[in-house]
Parts: structure tokens; sequence; C-alpha cells
């Protein structure tokens, strides 16, 4: 296990995104309000997140920040940004419940005086939209994904989160989809990448006792390198290939971490526990649920891995294990084109390809503690430049910032 906390920089003041600069132009002079729409705030995900952290800025710049969703264990995060948050049933998808949101969603709009709307997904999309029609609010939609986009059906449902006054795309490669299958022309478009809490992913902030700690809950010991593949049980999270690659290293010293919960697929669970019984890798590779405290398991890895076989939207495991200074290697196509330097911050790998994967993965435990630090400082510059919390979130209220002055002077 490495530690190149040594290596870390600390972040750079960044220009505040602001939306005070509006408030003169509102028709009572008064801050605007902006009401951000999801369904729960239970998981603590990538969406609930960066709603929360949206929330925070918007209070920051002096505005009024809600949010609507079915609750969750979140909810008391957007009372600690300072935002207020009014429980509905915008979980669900059953037409019935969505129909009657729209009325739900109008009275809290009229009642709380919202002077937009900003909505994360597509089932609240539907009320958040017709909502806003019927109160004349802007609306502003963020696609979080590429969607199941196979049929007429399905793409319809989808294009409600084209409908937005300005539409959010979290990557590039989010937003050559929305244009290439939804024909979401560029003046409406807008590309912001999700960032990082460079405050939580600071090396100098995590401390040993912290690593120690969860290298004692997993069973980890002293001279054993640590490789991390960090995400939900799924297949196309690549967890069958990891395994490959790690056989095909044929080493017993590694230590080789899949972390993330089954979410119910506890077939699947069995499946990957039979591969790792057939490659006869039981002191090798784990499963563990979960992980409350990721960057401590960031800092106890050696090489995180994201081995993706569909194209991740974004992949925030690639951001966060930068900002710790970790070496990473993903698949080579969606959002990690655009996160990850190739021979700078990590390594790009052909999707589903074990052979490459097992390749590049002997040539990162191989690196020597020069390489490593070369790497480590270019890997939390890359981060801290172009993925940081404060960037997402100023670049989010100068679109709240440029579709209120739209309605202010339509």
């Amino acid at each position: 296990m490495n530690d190149d906390a040594d290596n870390a920089s600390a972040a750079p003041s960044e220009a505040r995104g602001r939306i005070d600069t509006l408030a003169g132009n509102l028709e009572d002079g008064r801050m605007p309000t902006i009401l951000q729409v999801i369904p729960a705030l239970g998981s603590g995900g990538g969406v609930e997140r960066g709603t929360i952290e949206v929330a925070g800025a918007i209070v920051e710049a002096g505005g009024r920040a809600l949010v609507a969703s079915v609750g969750g264990a979140q909810v008391h995060e957007v009372a600690r940004a300072g935002g207020k948050h009014i429980e509905l049933p915008l979980g669900s998808k059953n037409p019935v419940v969505i129909y009657k949101n729209i009325s739900r969603l109008v009275g809290l709009i009229e009642r709380e005086n919202v002077d937009l709307i900003h909505v994360r997904s597509r089932a609240p999309a539907w009320s958040a939209f017709y909502a806003a029609k019927r109160t004349k609010r802007p609306l502003v939609t963020t696609f979080h994904g590429t969607y199941n986009a196979g049929n007429f059906i399905k793409r319809a449902y989808n294009s409600v989160m084209t409908k937005g006054d300005r539409v959010i795309a979290i990557s590039a490669f989010i937003a050559e989809h929305v244009r290439r299958l939804y024909g979401v022309p560029a003046s409406r478009l807008r590309t912001i990448h999700r960032g990082v809490d460079l405050q939580r992913f600071d090396p100098t902030k995590v401390s040993a006792e912290r690593v120690v700690q969860l290298a004692n809950d997993w069973r980890l010991t002293d001279g054993h390198p640590v490789i991390m593949l960090p995400g939900r049980l799924t297949r196309w999270k690549g967890q069958t290939v990891f395994i490959e690659a790690v056989a095909k290293l044929k080493r017993r010293d590694l230590r080789c971490l899949i972390v993330g919960g089954d979410q119910g697929r506890q077939d699947y669970r069995r499946e990957l526990e039979a591969m790792v019984e057939k490659h006869e890798l039981g002191e090798v590779v784990r499963i563990v649920d979960h992980c409350t405290d990721m960057p401590a398991a960031y800092m106890l890895s050696d090489v995180v891995v994201s081995a993706s076989t569909d194209p991740e939207a974004f992949g925030r495991v690639m951001i966060e294990a930068q900002a710790l200074g970790r070496p990473v290697i993903a698949s080579d196509h969606g959002g990690a084109r655009e996160t990850v330097l190739p021979d700078q911050t990590g390594w790009l790998v052909p999707p589903g390809d074990a052979d490459a994967l097992s390749e590049v993965l002997a040539k990162v435990l191989y690196l020597d503690e020069a390489a490593r630090g070369q790497l480590s400082a270019a890997a939390i510059a890359n981060v801290v430049e172009r993925f940081s919390k404060q960037r997402m979130c100023a670049k989010t209220l100068e679109v709240y910032n440029e579709v209120l002055q739209a309605a202010v002077t339509d």
C-alpha cells in the first residue's frame, strides 16, 4: 500500500458561481429561488450528491435552494447545505402519480415563489415539464446517462430530458449522444462535468488511522500491492473482466478488491465468487460490500480500475482516485476519455479485453517510486484544474443565470 500524500497540492481558489447578479432584475427585487427535482435522496449517489452540492452553492451565492423528492437518508444534507427539502412522491413511475405530481409541483412553485426548476431524472421530469409550462417558469434538465433508447417508446419517454430551456450533459460523451439521438441544438446544450469535493478527497486529510482501520476491516496485510475496482455489482461494470485479468497476472502476492454492493443481484455475486474459486484466487480477490469511507479506500490502493464494458456516462471513480493521487486504469470509451490523460495520469484499455488490462496492471505494479510520484502529482493537478466541485457548481449557476436572464428579458 503506497502513500503519495506528499504529492498533494492545495486546490486553488476558484471563481464562485453567483446568481445574485440577477437579483435586481427580478420583478420584486428578491433573490432567485431555485427548485431542484429528483426522485429520492436515499443512496448518496452521484445525482443526489450533485443536487446537494448545487443547493449549497445556490445558498452561498445568496439564493434560496429547494429540493423536492420522495425523501431518504440524505435529506438532512440538504438542510446542512442551507436548503429546504419538500417531500413529494416523485420517485414513482406510475403514470397516475406522475400526472398528480404536476399539480403538486404547481402548488409548490406558486407557494414558494420558485423562479427556476432544475430536474435530473425522467419520471419526475414529466411532472416538472408540465408544471413549468403551467406556471411559466424556466426549466433546466440534466442528462446523467445515455438511458435505454432501444425503441421508439423508450426514446419518447427519455425525450422529456431534452425539453429544458437549457440541457446539461455531464460529459462531452453524453452531449454528443444527446445531439445525435435527440437533435438538441448546441444553443440549448451545455456540458458540465461532474466534480470532486477537494476537501473530502484530499490526500493530506485522509489520516493514516482511517486507512489502517479500513485495511484491518478488509483483512489486508502490509507488503501486498492492492488493486481496487469500485462499483456496484452489475455485469456491465466489468468485474468478470477484472477477475480474468488478475488471473492472467499469475501472482499470489496481490490483494484485489471488488468494492460494491450487489443491490439484490445475488446470482451475479455467486457467479463472481465461482470465478474466483475457478481461478484459485481465494486469497487474492475479495468482494466487499459498499464502503462508507472511499477516500481511505483509494488511499490504501496501489491502482484503481474501472473495467466497464459499456461506456460510463462520466465515471466518478476515475476522478476521485486521481484526486488522491492514485494511478488509474479505465476502459477506453465514454467519459473516461475525458477524465484520464493516457500515460500521464493513468491508462486506457480496450473494453472487455482482459489481456490488455492484465498487461497494463503488470506495468503499473512495477512503477518505481519516482514514476509513481510524477503520476500522482499530474493526477491531482488534472482534477484540481478540471473536475472540482467548485467548478461544477459555478458552471451550473452560470446556466441558471443565463436562463433567468432570458426569462426576464422575454
